[in-house]
């Protein structure tokens, strides 16, 4: 029988269902978590003054599970970590929403910021490909057709790292931060920012087909943007995309700069006999 693993963010709780750090819920079961009291107690304890008494409860379903939202005013947020920004807003007393992801944050805002937990579902069942029907003869054309082996993905890629790294974060890489991103590739020394910006318009242009959203959109700025939300969007970029981008930390340096580093060595030892011949 499939069980729903909810990870508690605090101390471990007493009870017969709570291994260690982790309370298991077979099909039918319930937990409820907020901030509790002796009259009002919770399966999952969430110590912030900001958390409802009773905010929600998780019911585990066959194969997946479901979420309450018991508040009056403060809507739940179920973040996908693997999803590269994906999310599911219950709003205030919503009931028995159905959560499609495997592996999930509950994210409650305080004022300090957020707190959560995370919850493990039964893995997905998927169709074995040699069951599906064919097209009898007939092509299907590829929507998205990306060579990830390509410049232009490699480009994709780091403008959807933050995104991919950090559900919450809404920052988009701009054109010189790609360029310093990718600059410690062997393949990728001399970069300029003007190749980005190009292989940012090819992009957004012969790729993915963007629509400009209007005269008000300023430069770049909404097709590296909009790029990021469609790639993300479609699954065209996903967190193990981001082995193709040099290990982070690797500081780049310039053709130009390794040129005069030569140079310098290579002149060290005429200076130094020179020196020593005036001496």
């Amino acid at each position: 029988m499939e069980t729903v693993l909810v990870h508690l963010p605090g101390s471990p709780m007493d009870g017969p269902d709570v291994q260690g750090r982790s309370l298991s819920l077979f099909p039918g079961q319930k937990a409820r978590f907020g901030r509790g009291i002796p009259e009002c107690p919770v399966d999952v304890a969430l110590r912030d003054p900001a958390v409802p008494r009773l905010a929600g409860e998780i019911l585990a379903v066959d194969v997946h599970w479901q979420l309450s939202n018991l508040s009056t005013g403060c809507s739940l947020l179920v973040e996908n970590p693997e999803g590269g920004g994906e999310f599911i807003r219950v709003p205030p007393r919503r009931l028995a929403a159905p959560i499609p992801f495997e592996f999930s944050r509950v994210v409650l805002a305080t004022s300090g910021g957020s707190l959560g937990f995370q919850v493990f579902a039964p893995c997905h069942s998927h169709l074995d490909a040699a069951g599906v029907g064919t097209d009898r003869g007939a092509v299907t054309k590829t929507p998205f057709a990306l060579d990830l082996n390509a410049t232009y993905f490699k480009v994709l890629v780091a403008l959807c790292e933050p995104r991919l790294r950090d559900v919450s974060s809404a920052w988009v890489p701009s054109t010189a931060s790609v360029v310093a991103r990718l600059r410690p590739h062997p393949e990728h020394r001399d970069l300029t920012p003007g190749a980005v910006d190009f292989h940012i318009d090819y992009l957004a242009g012969t790729k993915l087909r963007l629509r400009s959203p209007g005269r008000g959109a300023a430069g770049l700025s909404w097709k590296r943007e909009t790029l990021v939300s469609t790639a993300l969007r479609f699954g065209l970029v996903e967190e193990e995309h981001l082995s193709l981008l040099p290990v982070r930390g690797v500081a780049a340096r310039s053709p130009l700069k390794e040129r005069n580093a030569t140079t310098e060595r290579s002149t060290r030892p005429a200076e130094a006999g020179r020196r020593r011949h005036v001496r």
